[in-house]
This record gives C-alpha cells, sequence and structure tokens, in this order.
C-alpha cells in the first residue's frame, strides 16, 4: 500500500514490483490510501522533515495527530473484507504508517518500506521519528533505502535495507536507437523531425498528449542537451538548475540546451506543493535574457498514459548528453539509476542515498553542496568539454547499475524479507 497510483518513484516501483511478484507465483495487490487535503498537507511536512529540511509550518502537534489518526483509522475501516488474518503486507513511506498498527490487530503482518531518508538527524527529523514512534512498533521489519536513514533507537535486527531498482525490459528503459529518439521528441513538439526522417507520431496520438512543452524554439539537432527530470518539488530545485544553467553554462557554451522535466501537478494529488513549484519555475524562465530563455525547453508529462510518458521520458534521457539530479535532499536518486543503466555521464549532489548510487570520479561527478551553482556549472561545463570522460563515467555507471540496482536484487529482498515476517509467528 502507497498513497498514489501515479507520479513518483514509489508508484513506477510498484507498477513493475507487483507484476513481478504475481509472474513468479506471489499473489500480490496494491492498494493506495486516499485522504483529504489535509491530510497530505501534514505527510508532505513529514516526507520534508524526514529529509532533514526545516518546517516553516512549525511544530507537529495534537492538530497533526489528530489529522493523521483519523485517515488512518478511516481507511483502515476500508480496508476490512479486502485482507484476511494472516496476509502479508508492505507499508510504503510515512502516509500509511498510520494503518501499521490497524493492520497488526486484524492479524496481519506487517513490514514498513521508507523510501526517503537522510544519515544527518537534526531536530526537525528526530521531532518526526517522535512523532512517528507509536506506529512504529506494529511492524516487524522497517525498509530503507540507506541502513542510516533508520531511527537511531531503532532495533537493528528490525532494519532491512532495500536500494530501489529499476527494469531494463520496462518501457522507460528499453533501448532506443537515433530514429525512434527523434520520432518521440519531435511527436511532443520538442523538436522538428529532420527532413530525412519518416513520419513522426500523429500529432493526436498518445504520444503527443503525454507532454506539453514550453519553449521559445525547438530544440537544434545535434545541440548538447543538459537533462533533468525531476518532480515539481522544493527539494530537487528545478529552479537552482535553472540558474546554474543561466548563471554558469550557458555562457561559456552558448550552443548548450537544458531541458526540465517533470510530472503534470494536477496528476499526483498527493504532493500540494507541484504547482506552486512549477509556477516559480516558469516565472524565472520567462525573466531569463531572450538568448538563454530561447535555450531553456520546460516539458510538463501527463500521467494519464503511463507507457506513453514512459517512452517520452526514454527519448529524454537517451537524447541527453549531461543529466543532473541537483537534489537538496534525496532518499534515493532513481531517475540517477534510469540515466546510469542508459550509460549517461551524470552530475548530483552528494546528498542522501545518491553517494551509494554514483561514487564520486568513478560513476559521475558529486557536488557536496548542491546550492553551490557554480561548482555545478563547472562539473557540467567539464563533461561538455571532454567526451572521452563523459564516455568513461557513462560506461562505469551503466556497469554499476547493472551490478547493483536492477529490479532482480530488489524482488530477491523482498522474498527475504517475507521469510523474515513468516518467522516471526
Amino acid at each position: 500500500m502507497n498513497s498514489t497510483a501515479t507520479g513518483g518513484g514509489v508508484a513506477e516501483l510498484l507498477h513493475r514490483s507487483i507484476r513481478l511478484h504475481n509472474h513468479h507465483g506471489l499473489r500480490a495487490r496494491w492498494l493506495v490510501l486516499t485522504g483529504e487535503p489535509d491530510f497530505f498537507a501534514v505527510t508532505k511536512r513529514l516526507h520534508h522533515r524526514l529529509h532533514g529540511s526545516p518546517d516553516p509550518v512549525g511544530e507537529l502537534g495534537p492538530a497533526e495527530r489528530n489529522v493523521y489518526e483519523t485517515t488512518a483509522r478511516s481507511q483502515a475501516k476500508q480496508l476490512l473484507g479486502r485482507v484476511a488474518p494472516g496476509d502479508l503486507c508492505v507499508l510504503h513511506d510515512p502516509q500509511t504508517l498510520g494503518l501499521a498498527p490497524h493492520l497488526a490487530d486484524m492479524g496481519l503482518r506487517v513490514a514498513w518500506r521508507c523510501h526517503i531518508g537522510t544519515t544527518l538527524h537534526a531536530e526537525a527529523t528526530q521531532e518526526t521519528w517522535r512523532f512517528l514512534e507509536p506506529y512504529l512498533s506494529a511492524p516487524v521489519r522497517c525498509g530503507f533505502s540507506v541502513a542510516g536513514y533508520a531511527p537511531p533507537w531503532m532495533e537493528r535486527e528490525r532494519i532491512v535495507v532495500l536500494p530501489p531498482s529499476i527494469d531494463p525490459s520496462a518501457p522507460k528503459n528499453r533501448r532506443l536507437d537515433g530514429a525512434e529518439v527523434q520520432d518521440l521528441l519531435s511527436a511532443i513538439g520538442l523538436q522538428t523531425a529532420p527532413a530525412s526522417a519518416g513520419s513522426p507520431s500523429s500529432p493526436d496520438g498518445p504520444v503527443a498528449r503525454a507532454a506539453h512543452v514550453l519553449q521559445e524554439q525547438q530544440l537544434p539537432p545535434g545541440a548538447p542537451v543538459i537533462l533533468q527530470v525531476s518532480r515539481w518539488d522544493p527539494l530537487k530545485d528545478m529552479t537552482g538548475v535553472l540558474r546554474t544553467f543561466a548563471d554558469h553554462v550557458a555562457p561559456a557554451r552558448p550552443d548548450a540546451h537544458l531541458v526540465l522535466a517533470g510530472p503534470e501537478p494536477a496528476d499526483i494529488p498527493d504532493d500540494p506543493e507541484g504547482a506552486a513549484i512549477h509556477g516559480s519555475v516558469v516565472d524565472t524562465w520567462r525573466l531569463l535574457p531572450a538568448p538563454v530563455r530561447e535555450r531553456v525547453h520546460l516539458v510538463n508529462l501527463s500521467l494519464k498514459d503511463a507507457e506513453a510518458n514512459a517512452r517520452v521520458v526514454n527519448a529524454l534521457q537517451t537524447r541527453a548528453d549531461v543529466v543532473l539530479q541537483k537534489s537538496l535532499k534525496e532518499g534515493f536518486g532513481l531517475t540517477v539509476t534510469e540515466a546510469m543503466w542508459k550509460g549517461k555521464a551524470i552530475v548530483a549532489s552528494a546528498v542522501g542515498g545518491i553517494p551509494t548510487q554514483i561514487r564520486d570520479g568513478h560513476e559521475g561527478l558529486l557536488v557536496d553542496d548542491p546550492r553551490d551553482l557554480r561548482t555545478f556549472g563547472k562539473a557540467v561545463l567539464r563533461l561538455l568539454r571532454d567526451d572521452t570522460l563523459r564516455e568513461r563515467l557513462g560506461t562505469a555507471a551503466h556497469s554499476r547499475c547493472a551490478e547493483r540496482f536492477l529490479v532482480g536484487h530488489e524482488f530477491r529482498g523482498y522474498c527475504s524479507l517475507y521469510g523474515e515476517l513468516l518467522q516471526c509467528l
């Protein structure tokens, strides 16, 4: 169970995982929690706090607990008849944790998997763990992308490390040739198809409807492309990526273009901040000098057709020369893993789980301070100027992804988790 069927890395993980479970004879179902806007406002605060971000709203108090527990009780009642004693249940992220005691009381064996976190347990993070502590005794095991994300007081034997993964056979990760990339990107209007190419996808087809591009000029053929694919979330710092390009990359490389791509905010009901962040990025883009603004392309990705969305993201990542993940906080960068699989040179913040994915100078370039725009810009320019380095880092990134971050590794981790749940009777 999680809180959304579309948008974000967890939903993508579950789409693949449920299919894989059933393919191997483990009968699995996926349930999605629902809630009112005030509930998702509270859980978004929990999300930011577990990343170590300050909370401008203030402390978590009785009002927040009442909202959180009211939704948990309501959702638990709706589960009656859908689950049975002895079932195994994996809850995902803070939105669902409040259901753990209710499910345990129904006779289910419960695990909780947290995809977010930080190894730096600031006061906001510690306070959040205190808020969640009453619900954390019910799960038999708690899974984290990085072991250090667990609350310091949690018993070590209850902690399971489960890094997220990607499916190389999925539409987002299947290999695309140059003609397919051209076709997909011309279908959404990001670039024009060359005269020698065949007919692009229909302008009224699912791919054309998979994205809306805000740009003043189309992407020229062969132009160097810098890409970040992320949710419109303050922790992904899309505005910071835009400023990095405008101030530190564009003046030195007048041929380079930036593509910022994120999901349509209206398609993600559990993220109340998406529309505001997207609006802020658009406002910043409009204020850029015209010669720079013409080289920035903002792509809104519809989530209404999952396969079309995945194919477009695949084409964007395949087309990119350099992939960025300039997160201020990051539990685990699934888009980093996707870029690794495609053999791309990556520049990323050395925060959260990203340093467990790529090592600085080996599979990518890491920047210690995610707010240091100048250093990010220098790293991007270094990769744009050095074809050999880009190729070496990309090749190493692909190899590391194949060894550690494919869906088979994660599925085996789930099977081990279920064995532990069954033993704890």
